[in-house]
């Protein structure tokens, strides 16, 4: 971390990120799916969650919502102090832009622009210069100085992935929503992004929601909230591998009610 960047600051009593009864249909008459079923959750400044579930719970739905990147059936979702149903398309691109960073499984980075280029380039979109000492920040938390001319070709699946979290973090955003993003890779190189990923939140101050299945990389987090069928049904706090796999099996247990 850069000696130029002031130490994170206090959490603040406002969650970077909420949700009210958030309610998520896709479908009509029979073919009728209930994804999310009125779900409330706050995600804390400056902490670690992890989101996991069954398959189908819900938990990609969930992000998505949040993220203002799928709109809810019915109740509220806020980035700060911000309620995206409020915003017109346009305000909540910005938004997306502005205080929202994303890593996904795939890498989505741009071929032909090399890693410094991918990592800079929602503050190209938005018109903005990086801040050097908070550039200089991030490369060092994602591990990333020597690689920064080379293009996503050259770079192998975990570096690749680095240059996504680095981008993710740039402009410095409310919070980071990171979707299954050790998915395509192998062991080693995915708990290298989870820990940059968890050194972003203790070392730069970020906020990361992150959907995972794995109770390994959900140890990483600071908490873990578990969804069934749609609604919010437990959460663990300082998660250990086991401790999360052992929540994990009572939910898929016939005498597990949601």
């Amino acid at each position: 971390m850069s000696a130029h960047l002031p130490p994170p600051g206090p959490h603040t009593a406002e969650p970077a990120a909420r949700a009210t009864a958030l309610t998520k249909v896709y479908g009509k008459g029979e073919a009728r799916v209930t994804a999310l079923d009125g779900v409330d959750v706050e995600f804390a400044r400056g902490r670690f969650t992890a989101v996991m579930g069954p398959s189908g719970s819900g938990k990609s739905t969930l992000m998505h919502c949040m993220a203002g990147l799928d709109p809810a059936t019915s109740g509220t979702t806020h980035i700060g102090g911000t309620e995206l149903s409020s915003l017109s398309e346009n305000r909540l691109t910005t938004l997306r832009r502005d205080k929202v960073g994303f890593v996904f499984q795939g890498f989505n980075l741009m071929p032909t622009l090399t890693a410094l280029e991918n990592i800079t380039l929602p503050l190209r979109l938005a018109g903005r210069r990086p801040e050097p000492a908070w550039l200089e920040a991030v490369i060092a938390t994602v591990g990333l100085a020597g690689r920064l001319e080379h293009r996503p070709a050259e770079l192998s699946g975990g570096q690749q992935q680095r240059v996504a979290v680095a981008r993710a973090l740039i402009s410095r955003p409310e919070i980071v929503f990171a979707d299954e993003p050790t998915g395509n890779l192998d062991s080693r190189s995915g708990a290298e992004i989870l820990g940059f990923l968890r050194d972003s939140v203790r070392e730069l101050g970020r906020t990361v929601v992150m959907v995972t299945h794995d109770p390994a990389a959900a140890s990483y987090a600071d908490r873990v909230v578990f969804l069934a069928d749609g609604r919010l049904v437990d959460e663990l706090h300082e998660p250990t591998a086991d401790s999360v796999l052992a929540r994990m099996l009572a939910f898929e247990t016939p005498s597990h009610t949601s």
